[in-house]
């Protein structure tokens, strides 16, 4: 056994980073040739009526050449996920005291008038009127957060839904994104966020919470208080869906443990149709409690460990009331 040890070549990391080069540029020169075979007629008109697929994998072809051309996400500092602990249950209400006896020969004190109670009812909040007029669908099937983006800056009165505007927003990714929030160089919550006060409408915030009703309640909470739009990552964090209204057990502005029964939702995915997920739904539509236990799931995903937000429910937040 030989045990003399190995000379370290000092150039080594350096060749080794110039043939990662070269592989990339490879592989981006392969996809080009690719994409110019199933460039004629034949490829156009299977990839416009998605047959086979073929829009579907065309999408992910270029989202690839864009990661490859791009290199890796930049390792730099970005907007924390802030994590959400239940919050305590109230304490019982102090009993009113009692007003010691008047003095003699004074009248006898007034009693405080007793507040009334707000009721505990049902309540059903939508803040979008039209949903169709704010909608956005993803231009490519990976492109659910520059749509969902383009949405939340529609109902907030920043830009109307085209599809100049989210292929623009979708285009200036690399100067949001960042490796702790995307490990594959993509869109992250903290991305969108950013992406939000680029365009007028700051004070979005990355929350994670440990269980799903809580989430829901904060995202209710947080769309209630600020009368703005939420942004929750469905499909184990893969999915961006818009959050504009609930349905709920009594007001959880008032009601600490108040029940989230549903969701109003413009899922950027419509009108397309999933093959693990089934056919989205038209925006704005409600989702209900058995839905949202389908699709908005904890975050798991697999291109590595994010500490902060693994088994989580990650929701994006306004905390910035609109007038």
């Amino acid at each position: 056994m030989d045990v003399t040890p190995r000379r370290v070549d000092p150039g080594y990391p350096r060749l080794r980073i110039e043939r990662r080069r070269r592989s990339r540029l490879r592989l981006a020169i392969v996809a080009i040739l690719v994409l110019g075979l199933i460039g004629g007629a034949l490829g156009a008109v299977a990839i416009a009526t998605n047959t086979l697929g073929a829009r579907v994998l065309y999408d992910r072809l270029l989202a690839k050449i864009d990661r490859v051309l791009a290199g890796p996400p930049p390792d730099r500092t970005t907007l924390p996920t802030v994590e959400v602990t239940p919050e305590p249950e109230s304490p019982s209400p102090s009993p009113t005291p009692t007003p010691p006896p008047p003095a003699s020969g004074q009248p006898p004190a007034t009693p405080a008038p007793t507040p009334t109670p707000i009721p505990r009812v049902a309540v059903k909040v939508d803040i979008v009127p039209d949903h169709n007029a704010i909608f956005a669908h993803e231009i490519r099937d990976t492109w659910c957060s520059p749509a969902a983006v383009t949405t939340v800056l529609a109902i907030l009165g920043k830009g109307a839904p085209t599809d100049a505007r989210q292929t623009e927003i979708a285009g200036r990714v690399r100067e949001w994104d960042s490796y702790s929030d995307s490990h594959n160089g993509q869109w992250g919550p903290a991305a969108m966020a950013l992406a939000l006060e680029a365009y007028g409408a700051p004070g979005y915030q990355v929350r994670a919470y440990s269980n799903r009703a809580d989430a829901l309640r904060g995202a209710a909470k947080a769309i209630a208080s600020t009368n703005s739009p939420a942004l929750l990552l469905a499909w184990w964090g893969a999915h961006t869906w818009v959050m504009t209204g609930y349905r709920a057990t009594a007001d959880p502005l008032v009601f600490k443990d108040a029940n989230i029964t549903g969701a109003y939702i413009d899922d950027p995915w419509f009108p397309s149709i999933s093959s693990i997920w089934g056919p989205s739904d038209p925006p704005g539509t409600f989702q209900n409690a058995a839905e949202m236990v389908r699709n908005f799931i904890a975050w798991t995903r697999p291109e590595g460990l994010y500490p902060a937000r693994d088994g989580k429910w990650i929701i994006v937040v306004p905390t910035i009331r609109r007038a």
